[in-house]
């Protein structure tokens, strides 16, 4: 994260919503459409104060934006460049946590901590590029990659590396390769659907074995629907990358 002045880094939050978001028709509906932004400015002023020693001011500032916005953002964390939350609502940004340049981040977010230790980073760090989908947790001092994609509602407690997609409840490395579209949430696979899919299809298959099948023409029709079935777990466990 480069080191620029603070007023810098404010005019490139306010370009933020402009370069991100199709919505927006007017500049004049910056000062009222968008939380996120203003509690980006906000933190941005705060954290200053911080870092200079003014704690309790910073921690008012932080007060008053999330009463007003509904974002808790802790003016200890680092924020770099160019970071936008879209739409924002319940984004929560913790003490130690850190987010690098380019970072899109939406609704309901928690960058949470798992542990009561003072003087430790317990908060992940989000590198550069990587968009977390709404609903996600991200909890502990772990490392999401550079230009990841973090699947909507997951919760991600390990490590995620760099150009990857994490997706589920704990969440699971899918994919390595990002799409080229950010915002192509709909390409991200159902590996909870898939693995059901297929228990469904493997129990159907010992029902017909134990209550149909008496001939050995029935038993070659189940070897090959268990066959037919072997090739779908097995693009299933090539799908999940642990």
């Amino acid at each position: 994260m480069s080191d620029i002045s603070i007023w810098k880094k404010i005019k490139e939050d306010f370009s933020q919503p402009i370069n991100n978001d199709p919505a927006l028709n007017s500049k004049f509906e910056l000062f009222f459409n968008y939380p996120g932004v203003w509690a980006l400015v906000h933190y941005r002023i705060a954290h200053s104060l911080y870092l200079k020693g003014f704690k309790l001011l910073a921690r008012i500032i932080m007060g008053f934006t999330q009463f007003v916005t509904n974002l808790d953002i802790h003016p200890a964390a680092t924020i770099g460049r160019r970071v936008f939350f879209d739409h924002a609502f319940g984004v929560v940004v913790g003490e130690t946590a850190v987010i690098e340049d380019d970072v899109l981040i939406y609704q309901g977010v928690t960058l949470g901590g798992v542990n009561l230790n003072r003087g430790v980073k317990r908060h992940p760090t989000i590198k550069s590029g990587t968009v977390v989908g709404a609903g996600a947790k991200i909890l502990g001092d772990i490392i999401i990659g550079c230009n990841c994609r973090i699947g909507s509602n997951s919760v991600v407690v390990k490590p995620v590396p760099d150009n990857s997609t994490a997706i589920g409840i704990p969440a699971r490395v899918i994919t390595k390769g990002r799409d080229k579209n950010p915002m192509a949430h709909n390409k991200i696979p159902d590996i909870n659907k898939e693995l059901f899919s297929y228990l469904f299809k493997r129990v159907k298959i010992l029902e017909d074995a134990i209550t149909q099948c008496n001939l050995s023409a029935c038993n070659k029709d189940i070897t090959q629907k268990d066959d037919d079935l072997e090739k779908i777990y097995e693009q299933y466990l090539k799908t999940i990358n642990d």
